[in-house]
């Protein structure tokens, strides 16, 4: 959530984020009604509860008919002072409950816009002309089955569309992308974490899932609590409700867990193979800094994201993600995009956004800097999603007899393999 002071004190900041976002501005007006009655009515309630303790100390000197009239207005105070606690809690919970709508203050540098109003910023590698090497490449799908490495209709089996198994080398490969990733962000300095992959509404609802991407989570009603759709909501929450000293920031965590999507509103989008699916496995990187680190941590991430697949020697660009494709949390957000040979453009790998102060205000986690105490900033970062990362390096990897050359990088992960060869049918 926004810092309530400099919604009162720059209000139209706030409606012009509304507004590149493509919310709702009338938000903003509504929350600073809200909050006005919620501070007038605590006003009002804290002059009457000063009188009712005042005539507390009157009533036992008077006698006769002052202290008669002292009596009656006593009931009458505690009436009104009822009334108004009443009035204070209920302006305060429609407060807060207009806050928690509100998304995080867009950056003055995001381009405005929707999904395709994005701004490239870099690109990276070389494209293959797969015709000047004269054969027609293959999708992830039919290597996959070549190689034996995916199978998707014992998927659709076992568990429904968008769910798949990877088998034999697909298994393997997991497993050494998973490694490498984890041994670059253990390198960077990024603590491992095995994550939990089932959270509490609170910790859902402080990093910003349970608002506009709230159609996109499982929720399992019996035991109300809700699958992550990504580590960073455990990551997130796991200061959650603590003070953390100044001296130990940076604090960078790198989250291994199975992630949970529904894909709501997805219905007819990449319905081949696995590049959206409703279960997949990702390393995700997280940082908690101080405010005015957020930047440049941002860069930082940034920088980890393409070193990771430059490593994987796949073609990719950067783009600065347009304010209507922010999602509520980030104030910024930056994607790599990898090349997909049979799709002929850049899909989206990788993400990183800063999220500047908005998810520690709504987990209550604040950072000790001498005798101030004061909301911190926290980023995530994707460092390696799986499937989508599995579908890379097939297409752009493929050889012309259906085999796939192994990246450098995860050879050591793979037993020195260096190419992964077609099985028997």
């Amino acid at each position: 959530m926004i810092d309530l002071r400099l919604l009162r004190e720059d209000p139209d900041r706030v409606r012009a984020s509304q507004r590149a976002r493509g919310e709702d501005v009338a938000l903003v007006d509504s929350l600073l009604s809200a909050d006005e009655r919620r501070r007038s009515s605590g006003v009002r309630f804290d002059e009457l509860r000063a009188e009712q303790k005042q005539l507390g100390k009157l009533i036992p000197k008077a006698t006769g008919d002052e202290k008669a009239e002292l009596l009656g207005r006593a009931e009458q105070l505690k009436a009104d002072v009822k009334a108004a606690d009443a009035e204070r809690d209920a302006a305060d919970t429609e407060t807060q409950e207009l806050l928690l709508r509100l998304g995080n203050l867009v950056h003055p540098d995001v381009p405005v816009g929707g999904e395709e109003d994005f701004v490239t910023l870099e690109t990276h590698g070389t494209i293959r002309d797969f015709g000047a090497e004269g054969f027609e490449p293959k999708d992830h799908l039919e290597l996959g089955q070549t190689l034996g490495a995916i199978d998707v209709e014992r998927g659709a089996k076992v568990s429904g569309s968008r769910f798949y198994f990877l088998t034999g080398v697909g298994a393997l490969l997991e497993l050494a992308l998973v490694n490498a990733a984890i041994a670059q962000a253990t390198a960077a300095g990024f603590t491992p974490m095995l994550t939990p992959a089932l959270v509490r509404p609170q910790s859902m609802a402080g990093t910003g899932f349970l608002g506009q991407a709230a159609q996109d989570v499982y929720h399992l009603d019996k035991d109300d609590l809700y699958l992550v759709g990504t580590s960073e909501v455990p990551l997130a929450a796991y200061h959650m409700d603590e003070i953390i000293d100044a001296d130990r920031l940076p604090l960078r965590y790198a989250g291994f867990s199975p992630c949970f999507r529904r894909e709501a509103g997805s219905h007819g989008k990449d319905t081949r193979g696995i590049f959206r699916v409703h279960q997949f496995d990702k390393v995700e990187m997280f940082s908690y800094v101080a405010p005015e680190d957020s930047q440049a941590e941002h860069q930082r991430l940034l920088e980890w994201e393409k070193q990771w697949l430059t490593s994987l020697e796949l073609p990719f660009r950067v783009i600065d993600v347009a304010s209507g494709d922010l999602g509520a949390s980030a104030a910024r957000k930056y994607d790599c995009e990898a090349w997909i040979p049979t799709q002929g453009k850049y899909r989206e790998l990788t993400s990183t956004s800063d999220c500047t102060e908005f998810q520690s205000r709504r987990l209550s986690i604040r950072v000790r800097d001498g005798k101030q105490v004061k909301p911190l900033a926290t980023l995530n970062g994707t460092l390696c999603a799986v499937p989508r990362t599995i579908v890379a390096i097939l297409e752009n990897h493929q050889q012309a007899d259906g085999s796939v050359r192994v990246p450098e990088v995860l050879r050591p992960y793979l037993g020195g393999r260096e190419v992964l060869e077609p099985v028997a049918k």
